[in-house]
């Protein structure tokens, strides 16, 4: 007589888990099980609860109510330390390192482990192997934002966790690196990991996922086998009801030329930096012109040469409404019209422990009459706060909230609309969609759409080749500092944008039309 097969027991188990915070249910009774060599997506609009849901199993947390159970067992998970030690790793979306420490001394820092030649060979190593390098002795500081996610990936792979949990982690890698990634996370789960991925790219949910967990409004409303549902489906599910298909941007009706840079050339602050080498670009009344690019090509430096955040002292480089403005800072620049949407929202684009009304008034008293007899007033920030809440269907508990507080998405949406309701003439926006669902990116797309319509120019810096190729009227790529020339995103290829990233060129008779690039 056979022996029956019993069923193996779920790795780790969350039980009717409910988590209020005043005026709002995050969690209401949710379950979930991850088992062993199984990738498990958790969907959800943004502010749905999921954030909530990972940082209660991570010990960030506690539950008001509901129960964990770690392999059958009731458990504790009180803190992180207790986390890490059953064998629960997480990958943030929001980066918890120290700028000023090296990335060796920032994951020994995270591990509790000596910051020694050991640990930066196993760096060196493990970084190598899943296709994410990183030098173990630079400063965070120098890093690009997609860098300094490489970090945290590095740091929960080197605990050989059992059940890895990662919120939203290609949202700044390439399309390259997101397949090794991808190869990386099937192999854990083929060796026996559990891994909870938390994305809004429903196209990668479908391609890694086994299955998946959809949460709306604080509520577990469906599962799923993502590899059986559309793209489409999943969104419906997540939202409640179909979104609109993606459009591609018509060609629009350009005017005169807003906004320009002319052989400008900056070097770099410090070793690690990248130099700009013969910057040439015009952006036109009514037109998005888009910039591709690898991480650490140049991004962060071209958009604080752009920003005035460092001012590049050469006049004729940088012109505004056919004005120099090389000389000129943030705060004037802003005045007279150019308005910018750096790619890291807490602490660059906003300061987490403010207010929503106080982040407001950061960047838009220079458009916005938000202060009285040189003071600022709370009751116009307050107002125009609201503003950006109500049209750009921010998910808070008001202007009063902290900016720290917020879903990455939410806060997302607060600052694109903080920057666009300015009524900008020229809008420099990177990464505008980063970690926001597929609602919100449509939300954002449609803004700036609408604002290149009412006659602004918009420069728009991202890895996201869909979205590039999507609203954009034309496309070229930045690589090792030297930007390439501009061709109209009709009338190319991503695989062709793909080239123009690694710093080659395309031939203009293969396009079998003129390219609009800049000279």
């Amino acid at each position: 007589m056979m022996d029956t097969p019993t069923k193996t027991p779920a790795l780790v188990e969350m039980v009717g888990i409910s988590k209020a915070y005043p005026g709002c249910l995050a969690n209401d009774s949710i379950d979930i099980s991850l088992s062993a060599g199984r990738v498990h997506a958790l969907l959800g609009e943004n502010g749905a609860g999921k954030s909530t849901l990972v940082k209660i199993l991570y010990g960030l947390l506690a539950q008001d109510s509901g129960s964990i159970h770690w392999q059958g067992k009731p458990v504790d998970i009180s803190s992180p330390a207790v986390a890490r030690e059953l064998g629960i790793a997480m990958v943030f979306q929001h980066f918890s390192l120290f700028e000023s420490l090296s990335v060796l001394e920032n994951i020994a820092l995270g591990m509790d482990a000596d910051a020694d030649s050991d640990l930066r060979n196993k760096i060196i190593t493990v970084s190598t192997r899943y296709g994410l390098p990183l030098d173990p002795d630079r400063s965070v500081f120098t890093l690009s934002v997609g860098e300094r996610q490489r970090i945290e990936i590095v740091r929960c792979l080197l605990q050989n966790p059992k059940v890895l949990i990662m919120d939203e982690p290609t949202s700044v890698l390439t399309p390259l690196e997101v397949n090794e990634l991808f190869a990386t996370l099937s192999r854990l789960a083929e060796e026996g990991m559990a891994i909870l991925y938390i994305s809004h790219k429903l196209e990668e949910i479908r391609k890694l996922c086994h299955d998946a967990t959809i949460l709306r409004g604080g509520r577990k409303v469906a599962t799923a086998d993502p590899r059986e549902e559309t793209a489409q489906g999943l969104a419906a599910l997540m939202m409640g009801s179909d979104i609109p298909k993606a459009v591609l941007r018509e060609q629009s009706k350009t005017g005169k030329t807003l906004f320009s840079l002319s052989q400008l050339n900056y070097p770099a602050l410090d070793q690690n930096g990248i130099s700009l080498q013969g910057i040439n670009l015009s952006i036109s009344a009514g037109e998005i012109v888009g910039i591709a690019g690898v991480a650490g090509n140049g991004q962060d430096e071209l958009m604080q040469v752009i920003a005035g955040e460092v001012l590049a002292h050469l006049d004729d480089a940088i012109s505004l409404h056919d004005s120099a403005i090389g000389r000129q800072g943030a705060g004037e620049r802003r005045k007279r019209g150019l308005c910018c949407v750096p790619e890291e929202r807490l602490g660059h684009a906003a300061v987490p422990t403010l207010s929503l009304t106080e982040n407001v008034f950061l960047t838009a008293h220079h458009r916005k009459a938000l202060r009285i007899a040189g003071l600022v007033s709370y009751r116009r920030s307050r107002k125009f706060a609201n503003e950006i809440i109500q049209r750009f269907n921010v998910q808070c508990n008001g202007p009063a909230s902290l900016a720290g507080s917020l879903s990455g998405g939410n806060l997302q949406k607060f600052i694109v609309g903080r920057e666009i309701l300015q009524a900008p003439n020229v809008l420099v926006v990177s990464q505008p969609t980063w970690g926001v669902d597929a609602g919100a990116a449509r939300a954002i797309h449609d803004a700036l759409r609408t604002l290149a319509d009412e006659g602004a120019a918009v420069l728009l810096v991202s890895q996201d080749l869909d979205e590039l190729m999507q609203i954009s009227d034309r496309i070229g790529a930045l690589c090792a500092g030297r930007l390439s020339n501009f061709h109209q995103t009709s009338r190319v290829t991503v695989q062709q944008v793909g080239l123009l990233m690694g710093g080659e060129s395309i031939d203009r008779q293969a396009l079998n039309a003129d390219s609009g690039a800049d000279a």
